[in-house]
């Protein structure tokens, strides 16, 4: 599977063995039964492949990715990442072996049009083995979908506006 062009995709990145880690996966799972995301919305729960996602990520319009990101907030604090701020993550900013920003990077070095990039992220608490999220994650995931749904909202608005000139 490769993204359509014109495709906006949500990538839930982490390890669920992992606690908060999980935190990606989670919010995919939710968002997948949430009736407000739109049909033509890719949801792909990317969990720690790295840069084996490319081919899912190669192409599309839009990329929002969902991941625990340690940035030095209290556990549970959601935090939104993009623009030049992406640019500015360094290597392994989450708790990834290989994460979001070696995929960001490698999409900046090899692809020719470049996706608008957010990354919607939760500070963990803790990724020890676990297949538990920590209270202060757990409890910040409706706010992480909220996020997300937020900001699919704010990128459908431009293409509306644009229908509803046509018309």
């Amino acid at each position: 599977m490769t993204a359509d062009s014109a495709k906006t995709l949500v990538l839930g990145l982490g390890n669920v063995l992992h606690g908060d880690d999980g935190a990606g996966a989670q919010a995919i799972s939710r968002l997948r039964a949430d009736p407000r995301v739109a049909a033509d919305i890719s949801l792909l729960e990317g969990g720690t492949l790295g840069l084996e996602l490319l081919p899912y990520v190669w192409g599309c319009a839009r990329l929002i990715v969902i991941d625990a990101v340690d940035v030095g907030e209290p556990p549970g604090t959601v935090v939104k990442i993009s623009g030049e701020q992406l640019n500015s993550l360094p290597g392994n900013s989450n708790v990834h072996q290989l994460g979001v920003s070696d995929l960001l990077v490698a999409l900046r070095m090899l692809a020719e049009r470049q996706p608008e990039v957010v990354l919607l992220g939760v500070q963990p608490a803790s990724t020890d083995w676990s297949c538990e999220l920590s209270p202060p994650v757990a409890a910040a995931i409706d706010s992480l979908v909220e996020a997300t749904i937020r900001e699919l909202q704010l990128q459908a608005e431009p293409e509306q506006c644009r229908q509803s000139i046509v018309k």
